[in-house]
């Protein structure tokens, strides 16, 4: 781990649950910042969810401080503002009445506090539908991207909550972004992020190619291939490899190195277009001269050829991944009930250094002597 971090030194206070505040909040952690996560006397429900949600609170808020405040007193309420007033940033995914209600909302936090940074996570941006509730699945239906995955008939969300976290990444962006406009005005910054906009955003390419061309956009499994070999292929083992052969350059090594002179000579497939209109005789053929092949044989082939190639995993399969077990690409967290898990680092390197070590979950309440203790010793002194 990098010796400093950029954000070393920003406070952040959280109020949020889920997926989309809390995982823009775990990132802000891992990039260096002290972020508070208030909870209330019970505990965010994430923490208790089961199943598919198991991960939900681990995951999303590992190395950050817990405390926690009822705030339907009106003295705990006092507390939160003397908490936000000592911070950078305060990060929250509640409703615009709600917080309208506990003087949280972005025009009276301005007011009191003009460089606070407010980064809220809400369903969608300002407009007709601002008041609405949404969740992850609501605005993949809504935006196309849960037919463009599946088709019009039978729509499918995407297979991990992709859309929360790109939300959570688009906070942080705006965050950051802030931060280095106030190091040059001295003001903060009111930061609405949209659940409904980040799925609209991820979709653009299908929306554009609408407008430029008038041809409806097909969903991904009923699409038209763009490249001569796109496709996943058994073998004898019967697993399963992807191959991409997508260049002149990866055609011509694909078709000599796998014994197929009949497709690089025909002069019916000089060009990628004459390939890709020829892949309805052009796959079976391919299929039937990998059929052979043991998955480890034909993967250890590829990676010679520097073809694209990928085994199809299960996301558990990654825990015997050799890439994913290299020093630095797993972090271990330890859980409240003393257990632990691993969990990828962040996508990205400072220096050549990964991030996250060392970042547990933290205990409901664990940090309210070491906050609120010295936010009143601060208060006492002033």
């Amino acid at each position: 781990m990098t010796a400093s971090l950029p954000l070393e030194g920003i406070r952040v206070i959280e109020m949020s649950h889920m997926v989309m505040g809390p995982a823009c909040g775990m990132i802000l952690v891992q990039l260096g910042a002290e972020v508070i996560k208030v909870e209330p006397p019970t505990g965010d429900k994430t923490r208790d969810l089961r199943g598919m949600g198991t991960s939900f609170f681990p995951l999303f808020n590992r190395g950050k401080k817990s405390v926690t405040l009822d705030l339907k007193k009106d003295e705990d309420v006092k507390t939160l503002h003397s908490l936000i007033g000592t911070a950078d940033i305060f990060l929250e995914n509640f409703r615009d009445q709600t917080l309208e209600k506990q003087g949280l909302d972005a025009d009276s936090l301005q007011k009191s506090y003009p460089e606070l940074i407010i980064a809220g996570h809400k369903g969608f941006l300002s407009g007709p539908y601002e008041a609405r509730p949404a969740l992850d699945e609501v605005v993949q239906m809504m935006s196309g991207l849960a037919m463009m995955t599946g088709s019009k008939e039978q729509p499918l969300r995407v297979g991990s909550s992709a859309n929360d976290i790109m939300g959570g990444m688009f906070g942080v962006i705006g965050i950051i972004a802030a931060l280095w406009e106030r190091e040059k005005t001295g003001k903060g910054k009111n930061i609405r992020i949209g659940l409904f906009e980040n799925a609209l955003f991820m979709v653009a390419q299908h929306m554009v190619q609408f407008d430029l061309t008038g041809v409806p956009s097909t969903p991904m499994p009923q699409r038209t291939h763009a490249w001569p070999v796109y496709d996943i292929f058994d073998t004898v083992d019967g697993e399963k490899v992807f191959i991409g052969v997508v260049t002149e350059g990866h055609w011509n090594i694909f078709c000599k190195s796998f014994d197929l002179p009949e497709l690089l000579e025909n002069e019916d497939l000089k060009t990628a277009t004459d390939r890709i209109e020829a892949r309805s005789w052009t796959i079976p053929l391919i299929r039937e001269k990998l059929a052979p092949f043991s998955s480890d044989e034909l993967l250890e082939k590829l990676e010679a050829l520097s073809l694209p190639f990928a085994r199809i995993n299960a996301p558990e399969d990654l825990f015997d991944d050799p890439h994913v077990l290299r020093p630095g690409g797993l972090v271990t967290s330890r859980h409240p009930d003393g257990g632990t898990f691993r969990s990828p680092v962040l996508p990205l390197e400072l220096d050549g250094q990964h991030l996250g070590d060392a970042l547990d979950v933290p205990t409901l309440g664990a940090d309210n002597e070491e906050v609120l203790g010295s936010l009143s010793k601060q208060e006492k002194s002033a």
